[in-house]
């Protein structure tokens, strides 16, 4: 009936179609492995959550950490200027690091939308349109609990690590490249390149000490926690062994996100509008890429700007 707070609805493909795809996509592994895989990522981010928790002076409390991190938010109206400021941060961090080039048209052309409250049910996050970074956050028709709820989601920590992933160094650079050399490879497009060449952005500025502060840490640590969580659910959701409620309570409980937010990522994983394998691409492809530079640039073949 369009009612967006109505029940959690989706099909499940199941084992086969599952191994199908991954085998169009040039996956070599089983749906299984991947999980283990998603697993392995997942505990390296509980113990460096941990990490961050004792630098705040909170012990291996992470869960309370994070929530003093969501609370690092602005104030309602202060979302877009602060999004635009912390797009500038990075923009001069990986030109200041030589990480990789970014043409001056790139860098000026870009902007940013505020989503709507109906919008938020399936995208209670930041995303990248066209050349503009939509942006979530709290709306005046919201009810009380659901703005609050906006607001933690997208607090400035978590913010520091989204910003980038968006749009420099990741999709609106990524789509800007795109748009203009050998656009034909648009014709093989995969998840696994497109939201991984973002995720590989949020591992590289991790290594190379984009995130100064405990709360940046665990911003950026609960993003690719995330990345981690979404192979886990949505693999589970179709191989039939995790329904959406479930779904729902593993973002929550398990990574920290607010109900508000996990239910509408869980929306959007099942309801049918892209490949059954997207919500894996993100990690799946970081690692990937991350296998790549070791293989070229740690070995000495190229520098991050020539193999970026």
């Amino acid at each position: 009936k369009g009612d967006d707070d109505g029940p959690l609805i989706g099909k499940s493909i199941g084992t086969d179609e599952l191994t199908r795809q991954l085998g169009y996509e040039f996956i070599p592994y089983t749906p299984a492995e991947l999980i283990g895989i998603a697993e392995r990522e997942f505990a390296w981010c509980e113990a460096q959550m941990k990490a961050a928790a004792q630098e705040m002076e909170l012990g291996d409390d992470w869960k309370a950490a994070l929530k003093k991190v969501k609370d690092l938010h602005v104030q309602p109206g202060e979302q877009e200027a602060m999004v635009r400021d912390e797009a500038h941060k990075a923009i001069a961090f990986v030109k200041d690091k030589k990480l990789v080039t970014v043409p001056p048209e790139c860098e000026a052309w870009w902007g940013t939308r505020m989503l709507s409250s109906k919008e938020q049910k399936q995208m209670p996050y930041a995303a990248y349109a066209g050349h503009d970074m939509i942006i979530a956050f709290a709306t005046t028709d919201m009810k009380q609990e659901d703005k609050q709820m906006a607001m933690r989601g997208n607090s400035r920590p978590f913010m520091h690590n989204v910003v980038p992933h968006e749009l420099i160094p990741g999709h609106h650079l990524q789509r800007y490249m795109a748009d203009r050399y050998r656009d034909y490879r648009g014709r093989f497009s995969t998840p696994f390149y497109v939201e991984g060449w973002s995720l590989y952005w949020e591992m590289r500025l991790w290594d190379v000490g984009y995130h100064q502060t405990p709360a940046e840490k665990i911003g950026a640590l609960f993003w690719r926690m995330h990345r981690c969580a979404r192979i886990i659910v949505t693999l589970k959701f179709h191989l039939g062994e995790m329904q959406p409620p479930e779904m729902v309570r593993f973002l929550t409980d398990r990574v920290g996100h607010e109900k508000f937010g996990a239910t509408s990522e869980v929306r959007r994983f099942i309801k049918g509008d892209y490949s059954p394998l997207y919500q894996c691409g993100y990690m799946l492809g970081g690692l990937q890429l991350m296998a790549l530079h070791r293989e070229l640039v740690e070995s000495g073949k190229m520098t991050d700007l020539q193999f970026h």
